[in-house]
């Protein structure tokens, strides 16, 4: 077979549509002389008179004319390649799923997730909440393509990354007289209407370690389920708590609205970390779109970071 190169048939295409050398040398981006050589190159290789020439001028021949319809057909495949790579590289179609903690859910990705999609408006996002332990068991079981939870530990069959580590947060009404504090110490809960997290959650577990261990005896008052919880009971002036950062965030933007208060955030002096981690799958395919999406939210951490810090434990 005649060493025929894509260039020759991309000379001969621009030929052809442009109908003169000097406008297929500009769409080629190099020189009239270069294209007449290698057509003229091309018509040798594959035996054929593709052009007639006349004053200077190019004329398709008939077997030029029946070539370039074949060649047409190869051209818009290829350009159904090229898009098809350009779907992909901008995930058209795609989708990603993501199971996670409720809180995260509520407090976290909504404010990340716009940025994203409005960067790959095609994309597919399914959001899952769901509560430990079953949520450690889907991850481990390779049913999405990312988890999002609290945890320290890694379940089986995936790999875990800290996404952000920041302090546990006290949380009461607007309207308490432990708002006049700044920062808020264990002794300060001594007596007060306290609002807890249920006794198998892990964070409920090391606060209560923390005020037993500081001699401090709260009025526990209600025991409830999940952080948003917690903070619709504060809001509504039933006690205080302490909570997630992310969660009391949510809550201290909300405006007041009718029947109820707002939620006021103060740091407590003894750090009770809080860290948000991903969790990927191993045995899942790899995936370009994981890849992104995680990055994207590392890159929106120092943000939130920043909204934060004004309630995280003084330093030192």
């Amino acid at each position: 077979m005649p060493a025929i190169t894509l260039r020759h048939i991309e000379i001969f295409h621009a030929v052809m549509t442009a109908g003169n050398l000097t406008e297929a040398a500009a769409l080629l981006h190099t020189s009239q002389p270069t294209v007449s050589r290698e057509l003229a190159r091309f018509e040798k290789l594959i035996g054929l008179t593709l052009f007639s020439r006349s004053r200077g001028r190019l004329h398709p021949t008939v077997q030029g004319l029946r070539l370039f319809e074949e060649v047409q057909r190869s051209w818009y495949g290829l350009d159904r390649i090229l898009s098809a790579a350009e779907s992909l590289r901008e995930f058209r179609q795609g989708e990603l799923s993501v199971v996670c903690l409720p809180v995260f859910s509520q407090s976290f990705l909504p404010p990340l997730i716009g940025p994203f999609l409005r960067r790959y408006p095609d994309l597919s996002l399914n959001i899952v909440p769901e509560e430990s332990p079953v949520l450690e068991e889907w991850l481990s079981a390779q049913r999405y393509d990312l988890g999002i939870t609290e945890t320290l530990t890694t379940p089986a069959g995936t790999e875990r990354y800290p996404l952000l580590t920041l302090s546990e947060v006290c949380v009461l009404p607007a309207d308490h007289p432990l708002c006049r504090k700044s920062c808020l110490v264990p002794e300060d809960f001594a007596g007060e209407n306290y609002i807890s997290l249920s006794r198998s959650d892990s964070y409920r577990q090391l606060l209560d370690t923390m005020f037993h261990e500081q001699g401090v005896r709260r009025r526990m008052v209600v025991e409830t389920h999940s952080a948003a919880s917690v903070c619709a009971m504060v809001q509504a002036g039933v006690g205080i708590s302490v909570v997630n950062p992310l969660t009391a965030l949510d809550y201290a933007r909300r405006g007041s609205g009718e029947g109820s208060g707002q939620v006021a955030v103060r740091p407590l002096s003894i750090t009770i970390p809080f860290t948000v981690s991903l969790i990927r799958p191993r045995h899942r395919p790899a995936s370009a779109l994981v890849d992104t999406f995680t990055e994207h939210l590392r890159q929106q951490m120092p943000g939130i970071t920043a909204a934060l810090r004004p309630w995280q434990p003084p330093e030192g």
